[in-house]
């Protein structure tokens, strides 16, 4: 690859982990609704899962809650009802930063770099929290600059200089700096490339390989189901729908919904 060192394994590799069933659940939404400013209803008592390495698409038409859902995850939204539980913890309207603290990171939708920081300092400031040990704020730089080799030859450029592609991998990178364990996506190939977003989906169908759950919020239905291991199906900030990759691929019912607000079914 171009932008980012081959993957070990095969193509595929978090059906490696075993099944949906078997893995332990670390982060959930329990009947979560959630408003902006107060009475612009978004989420409506949304609930789903998010299983220890294992990826979890979310799909749904526009307005549906998607990114919202993220964003209220994240705690850049506190919900009015319903809890947020990380491992045993209500972490239901915590900061960011806190997130970031406990293993959770987020790349949102829209671009969220320092355009004139270079490469590096853009990484740099991902290591914010632990800023003060300079041993393992250079080893994560290290580390991140052997995923994304393009990173490293271009770690002197100005962020705002790079290509789309290219962005999104610094993007991807200063996620990565903290080592998390979990890792909120929001549209990573929005805008993208078709070449450099098949190498951004094999990156994240790799996650999982290194001990990172995901949560993928995703336009593109056809290739979330594909990397995902359990599809939600959202509409008005509500479930309704889910299944496996599997069930995905035999189920008229779930292939209909979708279609319903696609131009194309699901193969």
């Amino acid at each position: 690859m171009t932008a980012m060192a081959e993957k070990n394994g095969p193509s595929g590799g978090n059906s490696a982990n075993g099944g949906w069933e078997a893995a332990a659940t670390v982060l959930e939404m329990r009947d979560v609704h959630a408003a902006y400013h107060g009475d612009i209803s978004i989420l409506n008592g949304l609930s789903l899962s998010v299983k220890e390495n294992r990826i979890t698409g979310i799909i749904g038409p526009n307005g549906a809650g998607k990114s919202t859902a993220l964003k209220t995850m994240y705690g850049f939204l506190k919900p009015s009802r319903g809890s947020i539980v990380l491992g045993d913890e209500d972490i239901s309207g915590r900061p960011p930063y806190d997130m970031m603290a406990r293993g959770v990171t987020f790349v949102p939708q829209n671009r969220s770099l320092f355009n004139e920081l270079t490469v590096e300092d853009n990484l740099r400031l991902g290591c914010w929290h632990f800023r003060r040990d300079k041993g393992k704020v250079e080893a994560a730089l290290e580390r991140v600059f052997g995923q994304f080799p393009i990173l490293a030859e271009r770690r002197d450029t100005l962020a705002g200089s790079l290509s789309g592609g290219q962005q999104r991998f610094v993007e991807l990178g200063r996620a990565l700096v903290v080592e998390p364990k979990i890792i909120l996506l929001d549209e990573p190939t929005a805008m993208i490339a078709p070449r450099i977003s098949r190498e951004i989906y094999d990156f994240i169908e790799a996650l999982p390989e290194s001990g990172i759950t995901v949560v993928l919020v995703d336009q593109n239905v056809r290739q979330c189901v594909n990397v995902s291991d359990m599809v939600y199906i959202l509409d008005l900030g509500r479930n309704r729908g889910e299944g496996t990759k599997e069930k995905f691929s035999h189920d008229d019912h779930l292939k209909e919904m979708v279609a319903e607000w696609l131009d194309y079914q699901i193969d």
